[in-house]
């Protein structure tokens, strides 16, 4: 599975983004996805997640109300819509797809993309 993201930018405190992951390869339909960040010098932390078949999703408390994560299957694309953004969402964001048994772990995830930086100013 080849991930590839897209829609970096720098926001103003309060604005919108939205991040795109073309997925290609296996039967991408069948996996988990998830949206992954890290700012400079902390972990992976866990953003989002989707079951693409299901369509079932979940978010980090952090992001809960603010962030949407959805899927085009038609384009093999998952989305990340970022609202209300805050200069601690400030990170290099990526996408995972997998078969987690635990889906906040990024070591749970088999396929990631190359990231996308994400700057939000205050």
């Amino acid at each position: 599975v080849q991930l590839v993201e897209s829609g970096e930018g720098l926001v103003q405190t309060g604005g919108s983004l939205r991040l795109s992951c073309v997925a290609s390869g296996r039967t991408v339909s069948s996996y988990v996805m998830g949206w992954f960040r890290q700012a400079p010098g902390k972990e992976r932390e866990f953003v989002a997640t989707m079951n693409w078949s299901i369509g079932s999703t979940a978010y980090a408390d952090s992001v809960k109300g603010r962030f949407t994560i959805s899927r085009d299957n038609a384009k093999s694309t998952v989305y990340l819509q970022m609202n209300s953004l805050k200069p601690e969402d400030t990170a290099v964001y990526y996408c995972a797809a997998g078969f987690p048994t635990l889906w906040m772990a990024a070591r749970s995830y088999d396929y990631w993309g190359q990231g996308t930086q994400v700057t939000v100013s205050s």
